[in-house]
């Protein structure tokens, strides 16, 4: 038995149920696990106290399973997280199409409640995260769904080691589906693992996959996009751009594939400026308008930097009803918080100044970092700064198939507000 033992008084946190145990937190290794394999987290007066994965190369040196020592990390402990992770999201959409290809999530749902609760919110979409990392109890591993293709990241030393075992259950509980890795993430290296993506099981995706979304047709690119393909996270904040957008003129500024751009104009937006640095990005977002049948003359494109055609707008004094700024992660470590929030308050400063009196603005950040409190102050300042007045009227977060466990606080990533601006 490989067994990690903790300083004495470092296993308050694992007390806490918080699943990373960092290297500083080591007082020594008994036995020579590989990396990926199952240790037992033991106290510093040798008590076990969680089955967790072992990382050597990550300052997160263990990442926790489960808190229940005398549990065996095998198949049948993964396939019964997926099935509970899968179940759990039953009420977001049909049971169909969670349940329907597998008999084994549909029975784990009904061993955990009769029906969906009666208000439960339906998401109307063939797209959903169906598993996140930690906050759904397996460190490491995200895996989403779009259409009849599951993609997969494989980020930790822990959810890489039993890859093959995931990927087997999966064609289990989703027979006829095809499994796409897309494990090409930044995180892999402090995990000491190489990128990889590719077919896991059935066949290789097209070029783009379509899906749907609350009745918009979106099309994704699973083999090169963003994340697995699109940001799933921000479906409930492009249904709210959408109850907000008539008659107004947009700016979607880092607007991806221009699903928050779609959303506006099938809301009524009488006219979408979509701005990415991306040009094949801002093609898929023209196709997206064309796949939903908008009118041509109510899009523009700007291939350019952000923040320069801010600037650019701003000296020719070009306005807007409504503002979207929805930016990459801005901060990966706590050397970099400092720098990334002056880029959220140059952002939000410029887009106070480009709005009309009564105009909107959804300002959101994705760096994990980035707490809620010092977001609202970054976004206040910089109205301060614009010489405007604004309010808040609605905070933004995650899609809930994007869950934050109450003993996991990182996986609340997604923050946002809806501001209006006087």
């Amino acid at each position: 038995m490989n067994l990690v033992i903790l300083k004495k008084g470092r296993e308050k946190n694992l007390l806490q149920r918080h699943p990373w145990i960092f290297s500083g937190a080591i007082e020594r290794v008994a036995g020579d696990p590989n990396s990926g394999e199952t240790v037992t987290v033991c106290s510093f007066d040798r008590k076990p106290l969680a089955q967790a994965a072992w990382s050597p190369q990550s300052q997160i040196a263990a990442r926790v399973w489960s808190f229940d020592p005398s549990t065996v990390i095998d198949a049948g402990f993964f396939r019964t997280k997926l099935q509970n992770a899968i179940a759990a999201r039953c009420h977001l959409t049909d049971k169909e199409f969670l349940c329907g290809a597998g008999d084994s999530p549909a029975k784990c749902w009904q061993t955990r409640a009769s029906a969906p609760p009666s208000n439960a919110k339906h998401f109307n979409s063939n797209a959903l995260r169906l598993v996140a990392a930690e906050s759904d109890g397996l460190p490491g591993l995200i895996i989403d769904r779009y259409a009849d293709w599951l993609v997969c990241q494989f980020l930790s030393a822990g959810s890489e080691h039993w890859k093959e075992t995931i990927t087997g259950i999966l064609q289990e509980l989703f027979p006829g589906l095809s499994i796409y890795e897309r494990s090409d993430v930044s995180v892999r290296e402090k995990e000491g693992l190489p990128s990889r993506c590719g077919v896991l099981a059935g066949t290789e995706p097209p070029e783009r996959v379509e899906i749907s979304e609350n009745g918009m047709r979106l099309l994704v690119d699973i083999k090169g996009g963003h994340k697995t393909g699109y940001y799933l996270d921000q479906r409930d904040s492009r249904a709210a751009v959408r109850n907000w957008a008539s008659g107004r003129d947009v700016l979607n500024c880092f607007s991806y594939t221009g699903g928050f751009g779609v959303a506006a104009l099938l809301g009524g937006a009488t006219h979408v400026t979509q701005m990415d640095s991306s040009g094949p990005a801002l093609e898929i977002a023209k196709q997206n308008a064309e796949l939903n049948g908008l009118d041509p003359t109510a899009s523009e494109y700007i291939d350019g930097d952000v923040f320069k055609e801010l600037r650019s707008f701003r000296d020719s004094r070009r306005d807007f009803d409504l503002i979207i700024l929805d930016p990459p992660k801005f901060i990966e470590s706590r050397s970099q918080l400092e720098g990334g929030a002056r880029g959220y308050k140059d952002i939000n400063l410029l887009a106070f100044k480009l709005l009309r009196p009564g105009g909107l603005l959804f300002t959101f950040s994705c760096s994990g970092l980035m707490e809620m409190p010092l977001f609202q102050k970054i976004v206040s300042d910089a109205a301060l700064d614009a010489g405007r007045s604004a309010q808040i009227l609605a905070v933004l977060n995650q899609s809930p198939d994007h869950p934050v466990a109450l003993n996991f606080p990182e996986g609340a990533y997604l923050k946002g507000l809806l501001c209006r601006a006087e």
